[in-house]
């Protein structure tokens, strides 16, 4: 790493250091960076457990448990200067253990790391968040040869990497990431770089692992699903143009548990979601930028009792700050998408609501377009 001296017009090597020489610890520090900025390790991870123990048999212990935005176990396993020659067979060991975990299981684990760490949050209500309010009962956790395998250190020893590539051969899901601080006139730098398999070659290397049984039964409860949402998609959006509205014009059926049409304003739509327990309506604002997004909703905020009384009704206004999107929306709990039934009852809320959102936002999401105050 070097520094750009402007002035000089020259670069100046920065000093990479050990951690040892500037007195970080693995679980002190390294682990706790990781825990708290997973993003470093190149893609959303949700943390479920640290120092976890909860093997049969045995009392050993990995560093970090996680989950993928696929649903896969993600066992990060972490060193400091050096990761020892045993670090492969520790992983492959404890991923093996993970394998036999079910979906309640891990809703378990990751219950009690949120008790443990004071949030006084639900590990249910985060897992949907966090799969994109997929109900929780069609949450696919931790299926058939799905677990992966990250490991960190600041320098990995030649059986490490020798073992790592050939394991790729076999479609073991494994990333090592190099990770080296640096130190420049007091300020402390640190660098995640992933060096199995290479980043430009990663998608061609690493493949899903065929699983190596299928669960017939489940398989054709999702397809079941996927038919059932097919169809109410199919009734709503002739619905919507039998009322006249172009709104979801252009918007297909979905075997998803969601559909989204645009609200005029890049990264704003209006997007309606049916579940086992409820429907509904919101106005999402999801940009990948998440200053961006809540100035969005900060700005429709000001505007609430207008929009509140347009609407004729009361929304609920998530701004979800530790998140990037922001949402508005009214729910019609009680009804249930699987039982036919609660279609026709679900389709009136539904389409009258987001008439009236259309109605109630419209005007001032065209302010925001414009950029007019």
């Amino acid at each position: 790493m070097y520094r750009v001296d402007k002035a000089e017009n020259r670069i100046q090597k920065i000093s990479e250091k050990t951690f040892s020489e500037l007195g970080f610890k693995e679980r002190e520090h390294l682990q706790e960076w990781i825990v708290h900025s997973s993003a470093a390790l190149g893609e959303e991870l949700l943390i479920i457990q640290k120092e976890f123990d909860g093997f049969n048999d045995t009392n050993e212990r990995l560093d970090i448990l996680a989950l993928d935005k696929q649903g896969n176990i993600v066992v990060i396993e972490n060193k400091l200067d050096d990761s020892g020659k045993n670090v492969v067979w520790q992983v492959l060991k404890y991923a093996a253990y993970c394998s036999t975990l079910s979906k309640n299981e891990i809703c378990d684990i990751y219950q009690k790391y949120l008790d443990k760490i004071g949030q006084g949050e639900e590990a249910k209500e985060n897992l949907i968040r966090f799969f994109d309010d997929t109900d929780y009962e069609e949450l696919l956790l931790n299926k058939g040869l799905t677990q992966r395998i990250i490991m960190v250190a600041r320098d990995f020893r030649k059986e490490v990497t020798s073992t790592a590539l050939w394991l790729l051969n076999y479609k073991i899901r494994l990333q090592c990431f190099k990770v080296t601080p640096y130190a420049d006139e007091g300020n402390i730098f640190i660098t995640f770089n992933q060096i199995i398999p290479l980043m430009d070659a990663e998608e061609f290397i690493i493949s899903m692992a065929e699983k190596a049984q299928e669960d017939t039964n489940e398989q054709e409860t999702s397809r079941q699903r996927h038919d059932v949402r097919v169809e109410f998609w199919k009734e709503l959006l002739t619905a919507m143009k039998q009322k006249g509205s172009k709104l979801f014009s252009n918007v297909s059926p979905s075997r998803d548990n969601w559909i989204q049409a645009g609200a005029g304003i890049s990264n704003v739509n209006y997007r309606f979601t049916i579940t086992k327990g409820y429907a509904r309506v919101d106005l999402s604002i999801v940009g990948s930028v998440k200053e961006d997004n809540k100035a969005i909703f900060d700005r429709l905020e000001k505007y609430k009792p207008d929009i509140e009384q347009t609407f004729g009704e009361r929304l609920v206004w998530e701004r979800m700050s530790d998140n990037i999107s922001s949402r508005i929306k009214c729910e019609m709990s009680g009804v249930n998408v699987f039982e036919k039934d609660d279609w026709a009852k679900m389709i009136e809320f539904m389409i009258d609501r987001v008439l009236r959102m259309e109605q109630s936002f419209g005007k001032i999401l065209e302010k925001i377009r414009n950029k007019e105050k």
